[in-house]
């Protein structure tokens, strides 16, 4: 499922080695090619339709593919990633340069005459304040867990910026300045100590992206438009006006590209309906890099045996999370709900990265891939746990595409096949669903993830590090220390050694439960340009032209 050209040898790239300096700088965006999203004039309009829903147009307040969609179009960022990048490196973009200074110290200097679309200056005072308001901030459906090791932002001057780090020579710091917790925000409309409201922004035109929004109404309808004085990496867009249509009826969707009213859509189409558009010639299907993985959450203070319910027994919560892993049939329903465009998930780090491994082939069910009910219910009995463990279960039916139901309901069939669990399965809207899920609402939940770079770091900082974005209340000390340990490791293949035992560790815990890996997917009207599915794992909308 994965491009060919990601090898983990070309995905894996360190840019923070000790006494030598990594220094980028920002190219001019003159092509006329497309390669950067660059050249051409900015003329007419198009369509794009997603069932995605956006959290916040906050980047301080949202950590959801929705929400980074519409980020990645208005905000600039200090570092980004080419349109059709296949390493996923970051490069400048409102960045004229940046470059580690000292072990600690990564220091970005601005193009200069940068504004935002209300024209005010774009300063590193803008700079500063971003990140220090997401620190500040810290909202639990947010991005700041990304910057757990920034330790302050120094405006030196209007255009020089330094970041200095609790941990020394940190191989992923360029890359979260591309992620999430990345777009700049302008301090005269962004309040330091809170989430400003979607309507605010955009009444205060505080866009340095691409594209600035013209309207918006929530989940229905944005509409973008050129933002004239950008000078980022993306270039001119091709397009000036593109709106992006929300569907709540994936079906309607599916109809609407058949029928040419739309000129692209993407995320999320069933996998039945994606084999069923390969085979429509009026229609394009593209595909590329996904890094998408889906899996289930454990909440250690809620679940069965939490540590803040009447029967609080670590061992026997963990004996009910390894017992759920021994009963998953991941091919199974690869194969009978997404037809195989989604490949079984074995390990937290996916298949095609560095550190990729098999822990929960080999470690649960009959050790090569199948469900071992027998292995299951001698680790409950072993602990104590009476059965069947009732469980409640959430998934979302809105966020993650229809064929979540079918996906559960399989899990839920797995689980209870032998008796060892019952299952109370249960769902939620996702704009609900994204509040409740960090309330400990739910014991077991849902969530997919679509990576914030092309790191393998990714998959490990943001899950397992203490107050991480899943508010799960998993802590383990020796975790989180090779975590840091592998952050700072300048050579590739011991860094590599890292990720397996911090795999090995975690998938001891289960702290979640891995299910599936998949690719991003779209599809276009035949004559449409510039659809580009890379390595950043965003579809940007600047290149796009009729």
């Amino acid at each position: 499922m994965f491009d060919a050209a990601l090898t983990p040898r070309r995905r894996t790239v360190l840019l923070g080695l000790a006494g030598v300096p990594v220094l980028l700088t920002a190219c001019a965006q003159t092509s006329d090619d497309g390669g950067d999203g660059g050249g051409g004039d900015s003329s007419g309009s198009l369509t794009v339709g997603t069932t995605d829903k956006v959290t916040a147009l906050d980047p301080a307040a949202a950590y959801d593919n929705g929400s980074s969609t519409v980020w990645t179009q208005v905000y600039g960022y200090l570092l980004n990633t080419k349109i059709g990048s296949k390493d996923g490196k970051p490069e400048p973009d409102l960045a004229e340069s940046a470059e580690f200074t000292s072990d600690t110290v990564f220091t970005v200097k601005l193009q200069e005459g940068l504004t935002f679309a209300n024209g005010n200056e774009l300063t590193s005072e803008d700079v500063k304040h971003t990140f220090d308001r997401q620190l500040a901030i810290a909202d639990p459906n947010g991005p700041s867990s990304l910057l757990a090791n920034l330790e302050s932002v120094e405006a030196k001057d209007d255009l020089t910026v330094e970041f200095h780090l609790k941990e020394p020579n940190d191989q992923t710091f360029p890359y979260v300045l591309t992620s999430p917790a990345g777009p700049i925000v302008d301090k005269d409309v962004f309040p330091a100590d809170k989430v400003l409201a979607d309507d605010e922004i955009v009444k205060g035109k505080a866009f340095s992206g691409a594209y600035q929004i013209a309207s918006w109404k929530l989940n229905e309808l944005v509409a973008f438009q050129a933002f004239d004085d950008y000078k980022g990496i993306y270039g001119k867009p091709k397009t000036s006006d593109v709106s992006l249509k929300y569907y709540a009826d994936q079906n309607n969707m599916k109809l609407d590209i058949q029928q040419g009213n739309v000129d692209c859509v993407f995320r999320s189409l069933s996998a039945t309906d994606i084999e069923d558009l390969k085979k429509d010639s009026k229609v394009a299907v593209h595909d590329g890099p996904g890094g998408e993985i889906r899996y289930i959450v454990f909440n250690f203070d809620t679940m069965p045996y939490g540590a803040k319910t009447k029967d609080a027994d670590e061992k026997k919560a963990q004996a009910v999370r390894q017992a759920a892993a021994d009963l998953i049939d991941r091919q199974a329903i690869a194969t009978s709900v997404y037809k195989d465009t989604y490949t079984p998930l074995y390990s937290y780090i996916p298949e095609g990265l560095p550190g990729a491994g098999d822990q929960f082939k080999t470690m649960y069910g009959d050790g090569s891939g199948k469900p071992d009910a027998a292995k299951a219910k001698k680790r409950l009995s072993d602990a104590g746990v009476e059965t069947p463990v009732k469980l409640s279960l959430q998934y979302n039916p809105d966020h993650y595409g229809s064929s979540s139901g079918d996906e559960y309901a399989a899990v839920k069939s797995q689980l209870e096949a032998d008796g060892l669990f019952a299952v109370d399965l249960q769902s939620t809207e996702w704009v609900q669903y994204s509040k409740d899920r960090t309330a400990d609402v739910y014991p077991a939940y849902q969530l997919g993830w679509f990576p914030d770079y092309s790191d393998a770091d990714n998959y490990l900082s943001p899950f397992f590090i203490k107050d991480n974005f899943l508010a799960n209340h998993y802590d383990n000390a020796e975790v989180q220390k090779l975590i840091e340990q592998q952050r700072g490791t300048q050579d590739a293949a011991e860094r590599e050694k890292l990720f397996v035992e911090i795999q090995d560790k975690v998938a001891t815990d289960v702290s979640t439960l891995p299910l599936l890996q998949g690719a991003q997917i779209a599809v276009s009207t035949k004559d449409l340009q510039g659809v580009t599915l890379d390595s950043s794992f965003k579809l940007r909308l600047a290149p796009l032209a009729p």
